[in-house]
């Protein structure tokens, strides 16, 4: 994006500095891993120049700009970084190299009290096995020396607060994901509105249903107490004839059954009785048939007689 400003302007003087000093970036890119390899490549070269130069840059651009609390942490570091270097050249057979550090650098180190039996190092015969320096000479040390200056160099790269210009990609993101969470946000409230209107409708509806049901109830029920049997209308239906009692049409019945037995027994009772006399039941009423028709000869002759005289 720079690179393209700087086309875009016509700055080509300010391109090619630019382009020199990637070249010569010593920063590489904010990797603490490059950073370590261009450190052990120095030492291991016995390049102090190269060292040197490296650390001062980052002690003016980074650490320089920590917490004062992390000044003896940087030191520490240094120092072990510069001991690393006298340990590597002797094991390299590298004598010259070691009176180069002291003359370059005994003016500063000698201020400092743990630099006080190192100064001895370039005369020590086996200094390998010495108990003063055989801890530096041990794997394990040195190892622990880089892996330490890598994750502090990764702590501070992440800890720096960057530029506006380095962050305006992140930031562009940052906006642009911003925006969707607020555009799934709004959908997600709208949403919720339309169902909670939905759901405080539905709660009317049933209220009102509700309450017309129980208004109704309370008139049906004033209703019925209102009323008395007076108010009460029968049904659309005819009354019978007669008002009759079923319990006295039994009655009635078993009567009529009762004197028909007791007749038909007593006519029984006559015709055994006339039997066992010997006279006919129809005789008498043959000869009480003839007198009554003397009876009336005779009156009606004595009537003709009578008027006659």
């Amino acid at each position: 994006m720079l690179r393209e400003y700087l086309v875009f302007r016509g700055y080509s003087n300010t391109l090619k500095a630019l382009d020199v000093e990637q070249r010569n970036e010593k920063d590489q890119h904010f990797r603490a891993e490059r950073l370590i390899d261009h450190f052990n490549m120095a030492i291991q070269a016995s390049d102090l120049t190269a060292v040197r130069s490296l650390w001062l840059h980052l002690d003016n651009n980074l650490f320089s700009k920590l917490d004062h609390t992390y000044a003896a942490a940087v030191k520490k570091l240094e120092n072990s970084l510069l001991k690393y270097y006298l340990v590597t050249a002797y094991t390299n057979n590298r004598a010259d190299k070691i009176s180069e550090f002291f003359n370059k650098l005994a003016v500063e180190l000698q201020q400092q009290s743990e630099w006080k039996d190192w100064f001895f190092f370039s005369f020590c015969r086996n200094a390998e096995e010495s108990p003063t320096f055989a801890l530096f000479f041990t794997k394990q040390w040195q190892d622990t020396l880089l892996l330490s200056l890598r994750n502090f160099l990764t702590t501070v790269y992440q800890c720096l607060p960057q530029p506006s210009f380095v962050r305006a990609e992140q930031e562009a993101a940052h906006m642009q994901r911003l925006q969707d969470d607020n555009t799934r946000l709004r959908a997600r409230l709208l949403q919720l509105q339309q169902e909670q209107l939905q759901q405080q409708q539905a709660n009317s509806t049933s209220s009102q249903n509700l309450s017309s049901a129980e208004s109704s109830t309370r008139r049906r029920s004033s209703y019925r107490q209102q009323q008395s049997l007076s108010d009460i209308l029968p049904f659309d239906i005819s009354p019978p004839g007669h008002i009759v009692d079923d319990f006295c049409i039994i009655a009635s019945e078993a009567n009529s059954v009762a004197q028909a037995s007791d007749a038909q027994a007593r006519g029984l009772k006559s015709l055994i009785r006339n039997i066992g006399s010997g006279s006919s039941p129809v005789l008498p009423r043959k000869d009480n048939g003839k007198e009554n028709d003397k009876s009336t000869s005779k009156r009606r002759s004595g009537s003709v007689g009578c008027s006659w005289i």
